[in-house]
């Protein structure tokens, strides 16, 4: 999957979520400007996972911290 057609996944995916559109930005963090809390957070990586057909694994979770850490961690990982 080519990084492009991950970022429109992706936001597909925060869309999905109820972020608007215009909140989302690679620099954005998802807990202090997506106000992303526990329930979001569940309900993003069973998208995510679904969509994208990967598992994140509990230890990787603090590695999705920003838009642009996600991103970073589907181009390692659906590649």
């Amino acid at each position: 999957m080519n990084a492009r057609s991950i970022r429109r996944n992706l936001y597909k995916v925060f869309r999905q979520t109820g972020i608007p559109r215009n909140a989302i930005d690679e620099k954005a963090s998802l807990t202090e400007d997506l106000f992303m809390d526990d329930i979001d957070m569940a309900c993003f990586l069973f998208y995510l996972e679904t969509r994208f057909k990967v598992e994140v694994k509990n230890e990787e979770l603090p590695n999705l911290k920003s838009v642009g850490s996600t991103i970073h961690y589907l181009q390692q990982h659906c590649a």
